[in-house]
């Protein structure tokens, strides 16, 4: 029976990291993106400034008039960054001196004070920077302003440059981070399909409890499957104890009634009372029986959790049951024959393979007519040992459940002690060992046949 299935831990798992690499991966994009924007205008911010300070510094007085010397550096370094345009202007207090006179100033305030502002120019988005110093002209001192300006294409190609930039990087980011995140939720839950993978290879008597080193996260789970192992062992003991004792404790107390009821049939003379007593036993065997057979199924479904197969001879085996079994074969005046083959060797619980073909052979001898044969016979290959039982009864015939099923009994049985458990205990058993039992009719003369094949 599989547990109802609520989604894979590791799937989720795997998505909550990449969820999260994806969230870390825009950050990272947002964060570069702002860090290059914010470089890229300090960088532009300083070299207008130089580009404004080393006008400013060739500003000279001859004569009492003003001369500004516009040098070469003081342009070129801006055309150095970008091919952006370059706009300047000089002021003397109000009045325009040269430049570009439709260019704004932004207002300074004292003297080395310096300015930048953002703004638009003939169409163009420009970043300027006014800087001023004072100066004395004939006898007054004079506020000189210069004002450089640059028009930000350039700035933007490269901001969408290392846009594109930071975008890879992210993606890079991502696929690694989605990677590492599949490589982690592998790991981490690798110890519990580790443990997984060793509860399915256990058999059903390993009831061992698990000791090997886990995960802190694991410990109360472990502690808890072992204390469930340690309390399905003990069942499982007082299961085996009470089945022993229940076999004792029921068949002794039938055996003792029946007993007592054949004694009292012998000393009544009134034919009515003395089939009542018969009645009586008859139904004390059928109980004796049933529960008999109900403690083995039992038995048999034990052992075949915790089976323990074992090499033997399957003819030692089968040998011992027939000669268990003669007595009873005797008392009907059926013979037993045995034929076996060499080589028939396999891995088997021999308990309950006595068990099977003890209830096998009690059909058939049960079913065949007095003074008949039930033969028993055996043979080998390769692959397997092949068992067959033959009775001369009255074979198998068809009915609405397989006769294999527990209380199914066909009309052949009516009137004969049985609880319909035989063949469902000997069918268990087989498919217990990885065999399988075929019931059929003997096309050779009356009769039913019991073919069984045990894997080696």
């Amino acid at each position: 029976m599989k547990g109802r299935a609520l989604g894979s831990m590791r799937r989720q798992m795997i998505a909550q990291l990449v969820v999260g690499a994806a969230l870390l991966a825009a950050l990272l994009i947002f964060v570069f993106q702002d860090f290059a924007r914010r470089f890229a205008e300090e960088s532009q911010d300083n070299v207008l400034l130089a580009s404004a300070t080393s006008i400013l510094e060739n500003v000279s007085e001859d004569a009492g008039g003003l001369i500004v010397d516009i040098p070469y550096a003081a342009l070129a370094m801006l055309g150095s960054v970008s091919d952006d345009r370059v706009f300047y202007r000089v002021d003397q207090g109000p009045t325009f001196v040269t430049g570009y006179d439709d260019l704004s100033v932004a207002e300074t305030t004292t003297a080395n004070d310096t300015s930048f502002v953002s703004s638009g120019f003939r169409g163009d988005q420009i970043r300027a920077v006014t800087t001023s110093r004072l100066l004395s002209l004939g006898g007054q001192t004079q506020r000189i302003r210069v004002t450089v300006a640059q028009t930000q294409d350039g700035l933007g190609d490269r901001l969408d440059e290392l846009f594109r930039r930071a975008v890879l990087l992210g993606l890079g980011f991502f696929v690694l981070a989605t990677g590492l995140s599949v490589w982690t939720a592998t790991r981490v839950l690798r110890p519990m399909q580790e443990l997984a993978l060793s509860v399915s290879r256990r058999g059903p008597d390993e009831l061992r409890p698990f000791e090997r080193p886990v995960p802190t996260e694991m410990v109360p789970l472990i502690s808890s499957l072992n204390g469930f192992i340690a309390r399905l062992r003990r069942a499982l003991d007082r299961s085996e104890d009470f089945i022993t004792e229940a076999a004792h404790r029921v068949r002794t107390p039938l055996a003792t009634v029946r007993t007592q009821a054949e004694v009292l049939s012998r000393r009544i003379e009134r034919d009515e009372n003395r089939q009542t007593l018969r009645k009586m036993i008859r139904a004390i065997d059928e109980s004796s029986r049933a529960a008999g057979q109900l403690l083995d199924q039992a038995m048999v479904n034990l052992r075949t959790d915790a089976l323990q197969p074992t090499q033997i001879d399957l003819n030692d085996c089968l040998q011992d049951v027939v000669t268990r079994l003669t007595p009873v074969a005797e008392l009907r005046d059926v013979e037993l024959t045995t034929t076996f083959a060499d080589d028939c060797h396999v891995s088997v619980d021999p308990i309950l393979i006595q068990n099977a073909v003890s209830n096998l052979l009690d059909n058939a001898i049960k079913y065949t007519s007095a003074e008949s044969c039930v033969a028993l016979s055996t043979s080998s290959d390769v692959d397997g040992v092949y068992l067959k039982i033959s009775d001369e009864g009255p074979g198998f015939e068809a009915v609405d459940q397989p006769l294999t099923e527990r209380f199914v009994r066909g009309s052949a049985g009516e009137g004969t002690v049985g609880s319909g458990l035989g063949l469902t205990i000997a069918a268990e058993v087989f498919e217990a060992h990885g065999g399988k039992m075929t019931l059929s009719n003997n096309t050779e003369g009356k009769g039913g046949c019991v073919d069984v094949y045990l894997p080696r």
